[in-house]
């Protein structure tokens, strides 16, 4: 069993935090690798579904998105309902056709913000990339090449202001480590290692199972 295996087991066998979902944050600068680490985790989970934060962020309120999370998605999935929220349309500048989410077992919300003070009440684990913001920064602006750097000017100015006042990494039940070889799991600032808590495999109690 590799270590995204040994992870995914384990976020399966949390207590459901969303009515019966166990709603999974993954966290971290832009740029740091949530995306993929939430991709993987999903076909390690039978693809569970995966919720962007970038579907309900806009040009304008890059991170006012609160409201829409909790009415589109928290709601309704916390209730057993199948959500529905609006993608936003990032060339069209506008709120595409609703789009379903189940209420599976696992939900992944993946994004800057993930782990924002009103969403933590919801949340079964809060996942932080552990990569600094200078070196995501740097990732990003290359995977997104130089037609969208004037974005990237102005989003590492809203994402420091935003975690100023925010921010989600003291409060991370996990931090990983992208190495060569897959991750690296250690637990969070506030968190002590138990039979529930995603580590590195030589430390894992599931990895004995």
């Amino acid at each position: 069993m590799n270590d995204l295996d040994r992870a995914a087991a384990a976020l399966a066998l949390l207590p459901p935090s969303c009515g019966p979902v166990r709603l999974v944050a993954v966290d971290g600068h832009a740029g740091s690798g949530k995306s993929t680490l939430a991709a993987r985790l999903s076909a390690a989970l039978d693809d569970a579904p995966v919720l962007h934060l970038d579907d309900l962020a806009t040009h304008e309120e890059p991170f006012a998105w609160t409201g829409r999370m909790l009415s589109q998605v928290v709601g309704p999935l916390s209730r057993g309902e199948t959500a529905h929220y609006r993608p936003y349309d990032w060339n069209l500048r506008a709120f595409g056709a609703p789009r379903p989410l189940s209420p599976a077992p696992v939900v992944l919300v993946e994004g800057v913000g993930a782990g924002r003070r009103e969403l933590r009440p919801f949340l079964a684990r809060l996942l932080w990339m552990e990569r600094g913001p200078e070196e995501s920064w740097v990732r990003g602006r290359h995977r997104d090449g130089p037609e969208l750097s004037s974005f990237w000017d102005e989003w590492t100015v809203a994402e420091t202001r935003h975690f100023s006042a925010d921010p989600s990494r003291p409060f991370a039940d996990t931090l990983v480590r992208e190495g060569q070889e897959g991750y690296e799991w250690l637990p969070g600032p506030s968190v002590t290692a138990g039979p529930n808590q995603i580590i590195t495999h030589r430390d894992d109690p599931l990895a004995a199972n």
